[in-house]
C-alpha cells in the first residue's frame, strides 16, 4: 500500500493587491496552510508528499521565504517522508526559475544524492523511490507555456521499475472553448492512455476528483483560497493506493487545511430598510476569516439612501475583507403619471424616455445614471431633502 498527500497551488508570496492592508496577513495564512499540510502528512504517516506546481506565486521571492519552505521539507525528511515537487506556471522552470536560483535540497540540509526531496525538471523527468516501491513522473518544460501537451505520447504502462506509477502535471484538462488559451493543456484521452495509477494535477484552485478510462486523476486545489470564486479551495488530498484481490485500487479523501472562507450574499433591496439596518445585519456575519462579497439587487425604494464606501468602511473590522456592490435599480413610475403640463409630469416622462433609449442602445451605465436621476428628482419634487 502507498499513501500520499497531494497538494498544489500554494502560491507563497502572492501579492493580493485586492486585499489592501490584509494582504500581508493573507500571505501568512497561505504559509500556515502549507504548514498544516505538512503536519497532516506527519500525523497520517504518509509515504509521499506531492506538490504539483505553483508552490511559489512567482520566481521572485526573498531567500527567507524559500528557507521557510526548506525547513518544512526537512521535517518531512526527518520522518522519512519523501517529497516530489514540480514547477508550475507561476514558478515556471525558465531561466529565472526559483528552483535554479535556490537549491532546496541543500537548504533542507540533505545531500545531493538523497531521494527524500526531489524536484522534477526537463533533465530529470522521473524519480524511482525504491523504499516505497513507486515511480513519480512528470513532463516539465523550460518555458511557462508548454510547446506541446506534457502527456503527448506518454505511456508508462510497461515500466516495471516499481509497483506504483504516479504522475504529476501542472496544467488544465482540455475543455473546448474554455482552456484553449491556457499555458499547459492535456486531454482526458491522454490521461486514459498514460498507464499511470494516479495523476496529481495542479493549476485549478478548486479540488475535484475524476477518472479517465481506468486512471484516477485529481486537482487538490489551493490549500488556502486565492480568489473570491474558489469555493472548493482550502483542501489537500489524501490518496491511498492499494492492491485488493490482485487489483489495484485508488481512493481519494479530501482534508481541509485552509482557514479563509469566501461567501457571496445577494440582498434584495426591498428587504433593506436603511443603511444602519443593512450594516447591522451584515455585521451579524462577522468572521475574521471571511471574505464577504455583498450584492444589492432588485428594485430600490426612492427613500433608500446607501453609500457603498461608508458601508465597506464600517464593516471592514468585522471581516478579512468586505466588498459591497449596489446593483439595485430605481423602478420606473407606476400608476397614473402627473399631468404632462406639470413639472413633475414633464420631468418623469422626459427622464423615463431617455432611460428607454439608453437601455435599447445597450448603454447600461447611462441607463443606471438616469434611473438615479429619476429617483432623486422624484424625491425632490415630493418635498424630501436630498444629500448629494
Amino acid at each position: 500500500m502507498l499513501r500520499l498527500l497531494h497538494t498544489a497551488d500554494v502560491h507563497l508570496g502572492a501579492r493580493h493587491s485586492d486585499l489592501g492592508e490584509q494582504a500581508t496577513a493573507q500571505r501568512e495564512r497561505q504559509f500556515l496552510a502549507f504548514q498544516r499540510s505538512i503536519e497532516l502528512a506527519l500525523a497520517e504517516h504518509i509515504d509521499l508528499f506531492l506538490i504539483a506546481g505553483d508552490l511559489f506565486d512567482s520566481n521572485t521571492q526573498p531567500r527567507r521565504s524559500v528557507e521557510r519552505v526548506a525547513a518544512e521539507l526537512r521535517r518531512l525528511a526527518q520522518a522519512a517522508i519523501r517529497t516530489v515537487i514540480i514547477p508550475g506556471t507561476h514558478d515556471a522552470y525558465d531561466r529565472s526559475s526559483i528552483y535554479r536560483a535556490h537549491d532546496l535540497v541543500a537548504m533542507a540540509g540533505l545531500p545531493a544524492t538523497t531521494d527524500l526531496v526531489t524536484i522534477l525538471t526537463p533533465e530529470q523527468p522521473d524519480v524511482v523511490l525504491r523504499p516505497i516501491d513507486a515511480v513519480v513522473y512528470s513532463r516539465v518544460f523550460a518555458t511557462r507555456r508548454a510547446p506541446r501537451s506534457p502527456l503527448a505520447e506518454f505511456d508508462v504502462s510497461k515500466d516495471d521499475r516499481a509497483t506504483w506509477r504516479i504522475g504529476m502535471i501542472h496544467g488544465a484538462v482540455s475543455i473546448p472553448g474554455r482552456t484553449d488559451g491556457d499555458d499547459v493543456v492535456i486531454t482526458t484521452a491522454e490521461i486514459a492512455a498514460s498507464g499511470l495509477d494516479y495523476l496529481a494535477l495542479g493549476h485549478w484552485h478548486s479540488a475535484q476528483v475524476a477518472r479517465a478510462g481506468k486512471i484516477d486523476y485529481a486537482y487538490s486545489g489551493a490549500p488556502e483560497p486565492v480568489a473570491v470564486d474558489q469555493d472548493r479551495a482550502g483542501k489537500v488530498l489524501l490518496v491511498t493506493c492499494n492492491v485488493v484481490g490482485g487489483r489495484k485500487t485508488v481512493t481519494v479523501e479530501e482534508r481541509t487545511v485552509g482557514r479563509t472562507r469566501f461567501e457571496k450574499v445577494d440582498l434584495d433591496a426591498r428587504d433593506v430598510a436603511n443603511q444602519p439596518a443593512l450594516i447591522d445585519g451584515l455585521r451579524a456575519r462577522a468572521d475574521p476569516d471571511l471574505v464577504l462579497d455583498v450584492r444589492l439587487t432588485g428594485l430600490r425604494a426612492d427613500e433608500l439612501d446607501l453609500d457603498g464606501t461608508e458601508i465597506e468602511t464600517a464593516l471592514a473590522p468585522s471581516f478579512l475583507k468586505m466588498r459591497f456592490r449596489d446593483l439595485a435599480v430605481t423602478p420606473l413610475s407606476e400608476g397614473h403619471l402627473p399631468p404632462v403640463d406639470t413639472i413633475s409630469g414633464a420631468f418623469v416622462r422626459q427622464v423615463e424616455a431617455r432611460i428607454g433609449e439608453a437601455e435599447t442602445a445597450g448603454d447600461a451605465e447611462s441607463a443606471g445614471e438616469l434611473r438615479d436621476v429619476l429617483r432623486l428628482g422624484r424625491l425632490l419634487l415630493a418635498g424630501h431633502e436630498v444629500t448629494l
